[in-house]
């Protein structure tokens, strides 16, 4: 998510310290506490010292070295949590709150975000490897400016009066949703957090967030922090685990009324799973993409150059509507390929704490290795490198910026969603200056663009770059995606929805479709005076 709102912080980081970690337990019903199933198994084994719950290792992908150990939730921490969200949100001041009093407590909120802002950054930094200096201008103010966005919004959830073809007199209530579970993924870990917490916290519901376990660090500190700020006890609970067996459980619940997912569509096909086979929980799905992005022979080479770049390394690739798939046209195919790479080999890799740097390290091992193995897949399948391809640094999880040409369509890594800095390079036809009588080679040469870009089972974005704008409509109509990006890669604002179609999922975030998916409708009715019962 790039060019969001910024500050104007300094960029000098020269020496800013790492801080402590404060805060590695559990938090529920506005405590922090150890896990339960550790404290149970100590017990069984007649343990007489002092338990403590179940716990992991968080690990800074800078160096592969552990950071601190988080407790590890499991069903019985998510059954206590819900039960702390349901008697807040079926007996609590919350959803009986004015949308103007809980407004008052989210931009206290957002304040408190604010006055944080290096802290917060310096942990997703140690946690996911994303750039310190970008979460100090963009990830962690985003945050701070989603709660501001829909603490504006609280007190504006109003239903509607209903026009009746009978003698009825009726309206309808927006209220909200109940309990709510949110799994969250960790490439932006305080983004992902607010773009699902604010809305609901303004809708009137309560929640238990789930984040990745590769970036708890962030979120407990969130959790602090809205206990500071007088978010209630149990509105707000954070159980930190891992997906099989937390996230399980907060998907199966019987007592959580909706689910709201950021993730891959493996996981978001077992999330729905879940909720179909428990209570027919609601559920809200941004899931995986394999974005493509199309640049006409009369853009801007250089600029073009510099935006399917920046769309493919931005974050390290860890960006669900990152440009993986670019298709150029033949015209300027020879020159763009040239500067993209030109580019792509000054492209500085390092220690996300270093303001030169442009890009960190992938979030974990796991992910370091998967995108290797992708790498390894597109050579066997005859891909061509460009440049890249290879782990970078003698430490820590770093891929070099990876270009492959002589991509095929139906190869892997032109069809599935490898989540790091690889990017698929294709060109599509010229077209030649000629036209038939009832229609233009041009409109074949745009069709074959848009065919190409929607042969993928993802739709989550795509991007066309052209000074037509009569293409440019054309395409962007023509694509199945939750959101193009015309002349422009990956700009994001609060008030723009953001989600996929087909296998990117369902349900919006951002604006007011972000609040909407946390309400429902309910239609009340009465007889007009001298009506009969009906």
């Amino acid at each position: 998510m790039a060019n969001l709102e910024q500050n104007n912080t300094s960029a000098d980081q020269s020496h800013f310290k790492i801080p402590d970690i404060k805060f590695t337990k559990l938090f529920i019903n506005g405590e922090f506490v150890d896990s339960i199933k550790g404290q149970i198994d100590c017990l069984h084994k007649d343990v007489s010292s002092k338990t403590i719950g179940r716990t992991f290792d968080t690990v800074d992908p800078r160096t592969g070295e552990v950071i601190v150990r988080i407790a590890e939730g499991d069903k019985e921490d998510v059954d206590a949590a819900v039960k702390a969200a349901r008697e807040a949100f079926d007996h609590g001041p919350w959803p009986r709150m004015s949308g103007f009093q809980r407004a008052r407590i989210m931009l206290k909120f957002a304040d408190l975000i604010e006055q944080n802002i290096e802290e917060l950054a310096a942990l997703d930094c140690i946690d996911a490897g994303k750039l310190f200096l970008w979460g100090k201008l963009v990830d962690i103010p985003f945050g701070a400016r989603l709660l501001q966005y829909y603490a504006g919004a609280a007190d504006k959830v109003h239903g509607e009066v209903l026009k009746s073809s009978r003698p009825l007199h009726a309206y309808t209530l927006k209220e909200p949703i109940g309990v709510v579970g949110h799994i969250i993924p960790w490439n932006f870990p305080t983004s992902n957090f607010f773009m699902k917490v604010a809305p609901a916290l303004a809708a009137g519901c309560t929640m238990i967030v789930k984040p990745a376990e590769q970036t708890p660090l962030s979120a407990l500190f969130h959790a602090h922090l809205a206990k500071q700020a007088g978010v209630p006890d149990g509105v707000l609970n954070v159980v930190t685990g891992f997906g099989h067996t937390a996230g399980a459980a907060v998907s199966s619940h019987m007592d959580i009324d909706m689910v709201s997912f950021t993730g891959s569509t493996e996981v978001g096909r077992l999330i729905m799973q879940a909720a179909a086979t428990s209570n027919l929980k609601m559920v809200s799905l941004e899931l995986g993409g394999k974005s493509p992005l199309i640049i006409f022979d009369d853009a801007d080479v250089d600029k073009a150059a510099e935006l399917a770049l920046n769309g493919i390394l931005f974050n390290k690739g860890e960006v669900c509507a990152a440009s993986s798939r670019v298709y150029v046209q033949e015209g300027i195919y020879g020159e763009f390929e040239k500067k993209l790479i030109e580019k792509a080999k000054a492209w500085k890799l390092g220690d996300p704490f270093d303001p030169e740097t442009r890009q960190g390290p992938q979030v974990d091992k796991k992910q370091f290795e998967r995108i290797l193995s992708y790498i390894d897949i597109g050579v066997k399948e005859g891909g061509t490198l460009l440049t890249g391809g290879k782990p970078w640094g003698s430490k820590g999880y770093y891929v070099e910026p990876t270009v492959f040409v002589d991509v095929k369509e139906d190869m892997q890594i032109a069809r599935d969603e490898i989540f790091g800095p690889v990017l698929s390079l294709m060109k599509f036809k010229c077209t030649p200056k000629i036209r038939s009588c009832l229609r233009s080679v041009t409109c074949r040469t745009v069709e074959e663009a848009i065919e190409r870009a929607n042969n993928s089972k993802y739709g989550l974005a795509a991007g066309v770059l052209t000074k037509d704008m009569n293409v440019a409509n054309r395409v962007s109509r023509s694509i199945r995606a939750g959101i193009i990006w015309i002349n422009c890669y990956s700009s994001l604002d609060v008030g723009f929805p953001f989600g996929g179609y087909k296998m990117s999922g369902f349900g919006r975030e951002l604006g007011l479709d972000g609040l909407h998916k946390y309400l429902q409708v309910k239609t009340v009715m009465t007889p007009l005076h001298d009506s009969p019962w009906l």
